[in-house]
């Protein structure tokens, strides 16, 4: 197993020493065509982080990309090297004619960051590292792929808007549904009216399920566990409530409090996007109130919500409904109709919606056809992705919110301006949570 490993002290010194030489400053590739490409550091290479990887690889294969996988991190050893191998094997595939990239292995994703030579990274790591991962990230100058939900708090959110936008990085939600042109039409048409006076948003979100075993276990060799815990508070290791040694199958931290939200920030995070999208309340608005219950059933280790019903709404009085329904999706109704979106679906009551053009003087959305593409191409142009930083904050808050409001089991006033429950200490108090020392924002 190789491994590629930094001194604190050199990491400190990386500077010129790593940076290739045919590696342009970042202020000037957009000036520079593609002759120079993108270098791409993967932090997290797990379920999620190997799709990514895989993404990026193929679309920076084109020139008017180009870009590189050129290393790797992840606090499981194994899987950061099945990442190398299976990325040096895509490459010998695609570039049959010339030699692939070197890719380094990393564990610690600091090590990673310290390369000067690297321009941009993927984050796909569990929820609660989004942030620390994220905010290190843009302080190191990289730009930034980061997964869904943005954070895992509302906290953490703010600090990532403000890193990013400190350190001029361009950062891209991987709220792929944006790209996506079904969602694009739906919201299109909600926005200029053609199902006339909105009189609700409803938002249905497939629930969570099963069990795990909470028995302790020894963490295998390769795996270094308290650098995977990071930020929250130590617990005792179990395969089940970390992810599987073997194979890329849905890991358990995605049911575990502390790690996670639950199905309101795994799929909220996308439908509740969509919902803000159309709304136009996706940058710097929200809900300005919000209930909710949920069931909190005794499963072993998962302790997240499974089935759950919310009611909120927005400073205008639209309400939104959200609620555990398996065909996940958003249906909006207004006075003159119906529309219904999901994955691979879009449905409308009457149907003659669907076939209504947008107008060239209407409010027309921004066109995304490649979540990927779009990205790597914005870090070439320098303007912003489709789904940059604020929307992936304000689309995230209405979900936490929402969360806060299923502890609490009570009605919730939020004010969408200073991201507080105004007069509201205990509320307050869950927006954001005590990290670990040493692992601070």
């Amino acid at each position: 197993m190789t491994v590629t490993r930094i001194s604190r002290r050199a990491a400190l010194k990386v500077g010129g020493a790593l940076t290739a030489p045919l590696i342009l400053p970042r202020s000037l590739r957009a000036s520079a065509g593609a002759a120079d490409a993108i270098r791409i550091g993967c932090v997290g290479t797990g379920r999620m982080g190997r799709g990514d990887m895989f993404s990026l690889l193929d679309r920076g294969l084109d020139q008017a990309l180009n870009a590189r996988i050129v290393a790797v991190c992840d606090p499981d050893l194994a899987r950061a090297e099945l990442a190398k191998a299976d990325a040096l094997e895509r490459y010998a595939e695609k570039l049959p004619d010339g030699p692939p990239p070197e890719i380094d292995v990393y564990a610690d994703f600091r090590e990673l960051l310290a390369r000067e030579d690297i321009d941009a990274v993927s984050i796909s790591t569990p929820d609660f590292w989004h942030a620390g991962h994220g905010v290190a990230a843009a302080k190191a100058k990289k730009d930034i792929y980061i997964q869904k939900p943005i954070t895992l708090t509302i906290g953490e959110g703010q600090a990532l808007v403000k890193a990013v936008r400190e350190n001029d990085v361009i950062l891209q939600t991987g709220s792929q549904q944006r790209s996506d042109a079904r969602f694009r039409q739906a919201c299109e048409l909600v926005r200029n009216g053609r199902v006339g006076e909105l009189l609700r948003v409803e938002v249905w979100l497939p629930p969570d399920h099963g069990r795990a075993d909470p028995t302790d276990a020894q963490p295998p060799k390769h795996f270094d566990y308290d650098l995977w815990m990071g930020p929250t508070a130590e617990r005792p290791y179990a395969e089940h409530g970390v992810h599987p040694r073997k194979g890329f199958g849905r890991p358990g931290w995605l049911q575990r409090h502390g790690y996670t939200r639950g199905m309101i920030t795994g799929w909220g995070s996308h439908m509740n996007d969509i919902a803000q999208w159309a709304r136009g309340t996706d940058v710097d608005a929200g809900l300005t109130e919000i209930e909710a219950r949920a069931s909190f059933p005794g499963r072993g280790l998962f302790d997240v919500h499974t089935d759950y019903f919310a009611r909120g709404k927005w400073a205008d009085g639209v309400p939104l409904i959200q609620r555990t329904d398996p065909r996940a999706g958003v249906t909006f109704t207004g006075s003159e109709g119906w529309l219904f979106v999901k994955r691979g679906g879009i449905a409308a009551g009457p149907s003659s919606i669907l076939r209504e053009a947008i107008g060239e003087d209407e409010d027309r959305l921004y066109v995304s056809d490649d979540h990927y593409r779009n990205f790597l191409e914005c870090v070439r142009s320098r303007r912003d992705p489709i789904c940059p930083v604020e929307v992936g904050h304000r689309s995230n808050s209405l979900c936490v919110i929402t969360h806060i409001a299923m502890q609490l089991e009570r009605k919730l006033e939020w004010d969408p301006a200073t991201e507080t429950f105004p007069g509201d200490d205990e509320a307050n108090a869950l927006l954001d949570f005590e990290r670990r020392p040493g692992w601070e924002l």
